[in-house]
């Protein structure tokens, strides 16, 4: 019976582990060592491609990605699949540690920093103009559902766990507290791409939306620095010292404003060292560091790591390398957030999440934490100029706990919030899990909907912010626009600015500098701007350099291009004995595809005359399709090239695949050859335009096919066969 692969690699780890056993010896402990960073490499490499193949899977079926990377971790946890035996790992490759816990101190170890660097990224994406911008509006919203969430989570968790999870807290208990934190959390970044997606990210439900999450993630952090700091004092299972829980609470809030105020005047000497290094690398590296440093700082003075992380990433927001950073530490977010989110789902207990005390708990929860967002920032943003329509729109978007609420739970696997320094009890993340996957899932799809209705969101048209104006610059096409881009990307980059490609598809860019931002897009031939009336002065003296270097380029490229530096001995190689091992000729050129005798005197005939064999063998569905893809390519450059050799040739839809048809004029024909030469073998090719098709490397197989030895062969041949046979 065949063996799997997967049989095979579980054979070949456990043949290796046997080996090092063997030979290892215990006598140091350095086998130990070893031992361990076997199994943790092991563990990291399966985590990875779990976590990536299902988050590819949620986003083919249009959810977060994150649902995906969780459930992968469930699947290949400890409770599940990780916990099964195989030769070389008796208990599993991911074992429930023997310390306690779902995962090893190692693995744990990863989950915590990438919680950080995603806290960090978080920060960085804050937009501390457009909170002050809609602060009102933002602040009553954010608090309002903090404090709903807040006080529905923590009144649930007490009135119902000793009902239908045996455990009895009271509403002053750090773990009915901590549920009550996890309650606050809001993912604005799922929301973000529904309003991304509806065009809507600019409305007053969008800012609105995003402003709030500001606040919401300030006062939920300040929350749970709060409740952290109770267990830390020892209120867990005594009597709750309200004094200190409200200095606790005060000095949660005092070194958050004090470092989020201090980072933010130092961000702009941050940002100036920084770019002393001329490296965005280092930049980024640094910038990195930094959030590091910190988030120990605040883990040491009794707050949560990732509150200082977020601090970091606040202070940097608005300086002009936030968009480099986050761009170099992409690969560094890509590697470890989706680890972090699989992590969290290992620790997932599947026997404990579908028992009936936890589905019924959970589902409660989940129905608590819709109801408490949709009223906590919906009632408030009534009271802000937004009528019934838009206060539905603000509450749905805060809905999704997503990754923030996954975070928070992480943090409660780790902290003494039961007697006994006992964490977060399991039955209680299971249920927090539950509201975190259904918030996420069934939110998106609801506010798309609610969007999809059309309607003003407020009850008076907010005036439209007259600080920025725009600008136009139309040119002549879009090659030339795109040419012209990059020429101003270059311009302002030697005036110090850093720029950042917001989207890609719509060809949408942002500069910073210092204080000075500027949004530009090429829409079509026009490149419009966004800007303050003094911005845009600036805009118009980069533009008038930018033209006058693409003048300067343009005057070199109406130069002739020297066709003959390309070399005949280049094209043509006299040596050359075989053909290019990735594409054989014979694939597409069959015998019944080439004209032995042209009957064509001119290069049009030629051409029509080889088009007529690929409509005549099926190949070409459209002839004049074929003769206007040919002469379009001639029309920029004769394609009949050195030593008798024309490869014509174009790219159309009319067919299907990469075609090809041959013809040989003995007598030889003028087609406007690059060395003056009369052309004698013409190598006709077609490939579709909307699809790929080795088109290079065929006229590269031909040019290496047709060296001196065989074009004077196939001089002498009179058969398609016979030329054939030359070539293949």
């Amino acid at each position: 019976m065949r063996k799997s692969p997967g049989v095979w690699l579980a054979v070949l780890v456990g043949m290796f582990r046997t080996v090092a056993m063997a030979s290892g010896g215990t006598a140091d402990g350095g086998f130990v060592m070893t031992e361990h960073m076997m199994i943790l490499v092991l563990e990291l490499g399966v985590i990875l491609f779990a976590a990536k193949l299902g988050g590819l899977l949620f986003n083919r079926l249009n959810q977060p990605g994150v649902l995906g990377e969780l459930l992968s971790g469930v699947l290949i946890g400890p409770f599940a699949l990780g916990g099964l035996a195989f030769p070389g790992f008796e208990a599993g490759l991911f074992p429930l540690p023997p310390e306690g816990g779902a995962v090893s101190p190692e693995l744990y170890a990863f989950g915590s920093v990438a919680a950080v660097i995603l806290l960090f990224d978080v920060g960085l994406e804050t937009d501390l103009k457009l909170l002050i911008r809609y602060s009102a509006a933002g602040s009553l919203v954010g608090a309002g559902g903090v404090l709903v969430s807040f006080f529905a989570g923590a009144g649930i968790t007490a009135g119902l766990s000793g009902m239908l999870l045996g455990m009895p807290f009271s509403i002053v208990h750090p773990v009915a507290l901590f549920m009550g934190v996890v309650s606050t959390a809001t993912s604005v970044g799922i929301t973000a791409r529904v309003l991304s997606e509806k065009r809507k990210l600019d409305s007053p439900e969008g800012v609105t939306i995003l402003s709030a999450a500001v606040v919401d993630d300030v006062i939920g952090i300040i929350l749970l620095a709060v409740v952290l700091g109770m267990v830390a004092s020892g209120a867990a299972g005594g009597e709750v010292d309200w004094g200190r829980v409200g200095m606790i609470g005060l000095k949660a809030l005092g070194v958050w404003l004090l470092a989020t105020l201090a980072g933010i005047a130092a961000s702009r000497h941050i940002s100036g060292a920084l770019k002393r290094l001329k490296d965005p690398t280092g930049m980024a590296v640094l910038a990195l560091g930094l959030a590091l440093l910190l988030a120990g700082i605040f883990e040491h003075a009794g707050l949560a790591m990732i509150i200082g992380a977020y601090v970091t990433g606040l202070s940097l927001s608005q300086t002009d390398i936030s968009h480099v950073v986050r761009e170099k530490l992409q690969p560094v977010y890509a590697f470890l957030v989706p680890v972090f989110f699989c992590i969290t789902g290992m620790m997932i207990d599947v026997n404990t999440l579908f028992s009936a005390p936890v589905l019924s708990f959970g589902l409660v929860f989940t129905l608590v934490a819709f109801l408490s967002k949709l009223l906590g920032c919906g009632l408030p943003a009534l009271m802000a100029n937004f009528n019934l329509r838009g206060a539905c729109r603000i509450g749905v978007g805060m809905m999704p706990r997503g990754e923030v609420g996954l975070i928070v739970a992480g943090i409660g696997t780790n902290a003494a919030l039961m007697p006994g320094g006992a964490p977060l009890p399991d039955t209680l993340f299971a249920s927090v899990v539950l509201m975190v996957m259904l918030s996420t899932l069934l939110a998106p799809p609801l506010l798309a909907r609610l969007l999809a209705e059309g309607g003003a969101g407020t009850r008076i048209e907010p005036s439209p912010d007259q600080s920025r104006v725009p600008l136009e610059m139309n040119l002549p096409s879009e090659q030339m626009a795109d040419f012209f881009v990059q020429k101003l990307l270059a311009e302002f980059e030697e005036e110090g600015f850093f720029w950042h490609r917001l989207d890609r598809e719509n060809h949408l860019y942002q500069l910073r500098k210092d204080e000075v931002i500027i949004d530009f897009q090429r829409i079509e031939t026009a490149l419009v701007f966004h800007g303050s009336s003094s911005d845009l002065v600036l805009v118009r003296g980069v533009l008038l350099e930018a033209g006058a270097s693409l003048e300067d380029a343009l005057r070199g490229m109406r130069r002739p291009f020297d066709t003959r530096a390309l070399g005949h001995e280049f094209l043509f190689n006299s040596d050359t004995t075989g053909l290019p091992k990735r594409f054989q000729l014979g694939q597409v050129l069959t015998p019944d595809r080439i004209v032995p005798e042209l009957k064509g005197r001119t290069k049009a005939e030629v051409v029509d005359e080889l088009l007529q064999v690929l409509v005549a063998k099926g190949d070409l569905s459209d002839l004049s399709a074929g003769r206007a893809a040919i002469w379009e390519r001639e029309g920029k450059m004769s394609t009949a090239l050195e030593a008798g050799v024309a490869i014509p040739h174009g790219k159309t839809d009319a067919v299907g695949r990469l075609v090809c048809v041959m013809g040989v004029s003995p007598d030889g024909i003028d087609a406007a050859s690059l060395d003056g030469a009369l052309s004698h073998y013409f190598v006709l090719t077609l490939s579709p335009k909307s699809k790929p098709a080795p088109h290079i490397q065929f006229m590269a197989a031909v040019s290496q096919a047709l060296n001196t030895e065989r074009r004077l062969k196939i001089l002498q041949e009179k058969t398609a066969e016979g030329i054939h046979a030359v070539l293949v």
